[in-house]
């Protein structure tokens, strides 16, 4: 696990704190899972023995790497929920274009629930390849995935754990979105 440091206030308003305080209130009871900032690198954390607390670490005090790695959470099932990191492989910077083609297979699905949980904070979601090495190209495919997968859940519902998310945070930022309703377009993602 990566070591802590200590978390700050993120610019316009929008606490990571705020983020914590809406998952606690919606997870903790129920699956025993808490989110937690500070970590150097963002990381999952079964509960030992089954005792305890999950704990799922985003990056220092970083919003959007709150709102990714609960996305994250709010896909993996019972089984992963009980492997560190989920059981999942991460390649850093620098990935061949077989590895990223790899990675981003697997994260679609995260990048569109964080669009969701975004837009129900009233906060600019920002598709990411995670490879600063990657070439910025005319390449939409890992956008339009994103993108179809987006419209899918608004037409046929988030998973569970996501729809509540969502209602939470669009209450608890004022927002007032319905997940059904929103609009999702490709130029949003650019």
């Amino acid at each position: 696990m990566s070591a802590a440091l200590p978390a700050s206030a993120c610019g316009d308003g929008f606490l990571a704190g705020r983020l914590e305080q809406v998952f606690r209130e919606c997870f903790a009871a129920r699956w025993r899972t808490l989110l937690a900032g500070g970590a150097r690198e963002p990381f999952y954390q079964p509960a030992a023995n089954g005792d305890g607390f999950h704990l799922l670490h985003y990056r220092l005090d970083y919003f959007a790497s709150a709102l990714h790695e609960v996305a994250h959470w709010c896909i993996a099932g019972a089984a992963r929920r009980q492997l560190p990191d989920f059981g999942y492989w991460y390649e850093p910077d620098g990935r061949s274009a077989e590895q990223q083609r790899a990675f981003e297979a697997v994260e679609y699905k995260p990048q569109a629930l964080e669009w969701f949980f975004s837009r129900a904070c009233g906060y600019r979601f920002q598709l990411s390849s995670d490879n600063l090495a990657a070439p910025r190209g005319e390449d939409t495919t890992f956008a339009l995935r994103v993108l179809e997968q987006a419209r899918h859940w608004r037409d046929a519902g988030l998973p569970t754990r996501a729809g509540l998310f969502f209602e939470a945070l669009s209450e608890a930022f004022g927002t007032g979105l319905q997940a059904g309703t929103l609009v999702f377009e490709l130029e949003d993602l650019r």
